[in-house]
């Protein structure tokens, strides 16, 4: 493997396990935990650390998105960094620009897609996701490695502005309610897009006109991805959009659609960065149930 552009949004394990020792691949486990709080309103944000100190893939280092990899505000949890933030966090972990990085999570694999998708964003083309992720990983038997991670070597990364194109905000989805031919795709469980329980982020259901593809239903049991036949089968309507704005409680689950649809050939996809949690907590804004 050398340093050209990965073309593809997924690894096996076994392509990782037989890449481990080489220098142009740097690994990332980007794991978050979100315990709901009591009232439902929202969560509580809690990087995977610890899970990451008791195992991880020989050689990854670890993304706090929260504190790392996100702008900080006042209301939003894991709004896109500056181009700064990215950069500075990327010359941490041992990352520069011709790097290929995997990435991969120890709790739901949108944790993974998403940091895909920022990386996508900043220009960062050559990264794909861990099919299966650590849970397949830890299944097979491959090697593992406990504590703190190893410090990485020095590298330097260029700053890059990032791509607009694949961002939606708040105007973009007003936008389609408008009557524009998008499609507006939510990520979230089935109970959460009906209103019926789950984090509903200030307003129980789902901003109109959505449909619901949960990210839970992209993945197999195993954690891996289901195959393209029946992804085409899930997405099939989907594909007839000439653009698409994926959405859920803070744009993370929603990269789980932007990945496949990325796997199916649809480029013109954009998620939805603040998601519910600016939608919902807006009294404005129209929300259906």
């Amino acid at each position: 493997m050398t340093s050209q552009y990965w073309p593809k949004p997924l690894v096996s394990t076994n392509w990782l396990s037989n890449n481990l020792d080489n220098p142009k691949v740097k690994i990332i486990d980007s794991s978050t935990l979100l315990p709901p709080k009591p009232d439902f309103s929202l969560y509580d944000v809690v990087p995977a650390l610890d899970d990451y100190k008791a195992g991880h893939i020989p050689g990854a280092q670890f993304i706090d998105i929260e504190h790392e990899l996100s702008t900080p505000h006042r209301h939003f949890h894991f709004m896109l960094p500056t181009a700064e933030i990215f950069a500075q966090t990327m010359e941490r972990c041992g990352i520069s620009d011709d790097t290929m990085v995997v990435t991969y999570a120890t709790t739901s694999h949108w944790w993974a897609t998403r940091l895909w998708w920022t990386l996508k964003v900043f220009g960062h083309v050559n990264v794909a996701v861990l099919d299966g992720g650590f849970q397949k990983w830890q299944t097979e038997n491959k090697p593992i490695e406990t504590g703190d991670a190893k410090s990485a070597p020095t590298a330097r990364y260029s700053l890059r502005e990032p791509n607009t194109s694949l961002i939606a905000n708040k105007e973009s989805v007003l936008h389609h309610l408008q009557g524009q031919s998008t499609c507006l795709i939510n990520a979230l469980k089935r109970e959460q897009h009906d209103g019926i329980s789950g984090v509903h982020y200030g307003r129980k259901g789902r901003i109109p006109r959505s449909i619901n593809l949960p990210a839970l239903e992209h993945v197999n049991e195993d954690n891996t991805f289901k195959s393209i036949e029946e992804l085409k089968k899930i997405f099939a309507d989907t594909l007839l959009n000439e653009e698409v704005i994926t959405y859920c409680g803070g744009g993370i689950a929603a990269t789980s659609v932007a990945l496949v649809l990325d796997m199916l050939g649809h480029k013109n996809v954009k998620v939805y960065d603040a998601s519910l949690t600016e939608w919902a907590s807006d009294e404005t804004l129209p929300m259906d149930v």
